[in-house]
């Protein structure tokens, strides 16, 4: 008998060749290849709908002449801006293509078969992917029920009772995605505090500007009393830079030299450099976009209650909807009005939809569309 594979692929390792893949969001061109529409507004991927600062813009036009040359492997400029704005030191700081991956970056730096990471049950779809890939074991820890104060956000005491001695990563992520929930700063602290050493917690701060007056923590604040803590932040939400992908990771440096062995020597483009290094001297700009996202979430979801929808709590700039049983009816309804919102059977809530806090006129676009459908 024959021991040749069914097709090539086959050969991959079983833990690859298991991965059930990231969903995103429905692209805007899908949809106008799909349904012959026009008119689309995109609220499904937590895109800052206002884009870049035209600081950024101008940078990454200028930086388009450069495209023959490779990028700044250092990321020098940056690393200086981003150093001098969160008062820590460059060697602490590792690039990266998004947050993203960065965290695939630390899965690959510190697990192997054998070894074990913890995560909330409904947290962001990248880390079992990134875990299962190493071949390590992924322990999912079940959420807060549906009733609670947070629902399905962080159980930390479960989270805590999951680390066992074979458990080197732990990922939190506060603000959660796909949820919006949080855990207070306080309560945070405490958890990290409790962590044993062998461990580190991957503390995911990709919607960090967005906590308004909320207790939201500060980690890079942290960093300094907890030498296992890594902190992921992205110039993909608040900056308005996903389509260019730039996120970084602060973290002691004995991580960061480990995350910058594993690292693609080019995997911040010419661009995405330019963009963010100028994005960072326009704060106002960013402000201005948090200002309204942080405004029309509770507009929004007040509105959304008012109607009979329930909205969780949310300190991103997307809001989670109790759509009940018809949930994916709705989102396709939704598709045919040119709205474009996020179905979460991916995470396992298949009664839920995601929308992104878009500019007002958005909002009221997507409010009157989900009050026809």
């Amino acid at each position: 008998m024959s021991d040749k594979p069914a097709a090539p692929g086959e050969l991959a390792l079983d833990c690859v060749r298991t991965l059930a893949p990231y969903v995103p969001g429905k692209p805007i061109e899908e949809l106008q290849r799909e349904l012959g529409l026009s008119d689309i507004i995109k609220l499904a991927s937590n895109e800052n709908p206002f884009g870049p600062s035209p600081r950024a813009l101008a940078a990454m036009r200028k930086a388009v002449a450069d495209a023959w040359l490779y990028p700044d492997g250092s990321g020098h400029e940056l690393k200086q801006k981003l150093a001098a704005k969160l008062n820590v030191d460059t060697n602490q700081i590792t690039l990266g293509n998004g947050s993203n991956d960065l965290l695939v970056l630390l899965a690959e730096g510190f697990l192997k078969p054998g070894l074990e990471a913890v995560y909330s049950q409904y947290a962001f779809a990248v880390y079992p992917i990134a875990v299962q890939a190493t071949g390590a074991t992924g322990v999912a820890v079940p959420a807060n029920p549906p009733d609670s104060a947070m629902p399905l956000g962080h159980d930390l005491a479960a989270m805590a009772r999951a680390i066992t001695p074979r458990t080197r990563i732990v990922f939190v992520a506060n603000p959660n995605n796909p949820t919006g929930t949080w855990v207070p700063a306080g309560e945070l602290k405490q958890f990290i505090a409790a962590v044993p050493p062998h461990a580190l917690i991957a503390l995911d701060e990709a919607y960090f500007e967005y906590s308004g007056a909320l207790d939201i923590q500060d980690g890079i604040e942290w960093l300094a009393d907890f030498p296992n803590l890594v902190v992921f932040r992205t110039f993909s939400k608040a900056y308005g830079l996903a389509g260019v992908r730039v996120g970084y990771a602060v973290s002691h440096p004995s991580v960061a030299d480990m995350l910058n062995r594993v690292r693609q020597a080019f995997n911040v483009s010419v661009i995405g450099l330019a963009g963010a290094s100028a994005a960072l001297d326009d704060p106002e700009h960013v402000a201005a976009a948090v200002k309204v996202a942080v405004t029309e979430r509770v507009r929004v979801a007040a509105q959304l209650e008012k109607s009979g929808t329930h909205a969780l709590p949310s300190a991103g700039n997307f809001l989670l909807l109790h759509a009940g049983a018809d949930a994916r009816a709705r989102y396709e309804a939704l598709l045919r009005k040119g709205v474009i919102v996020r179905p979460l059977g991916s995470y396992q809530l298949p009664e839920y939809l995601r929308v992104t806090l878009g500019t007002v006129a958005q909002n009221d676009r997507f409010l009157a569309a989900w009050e026809a459908c």
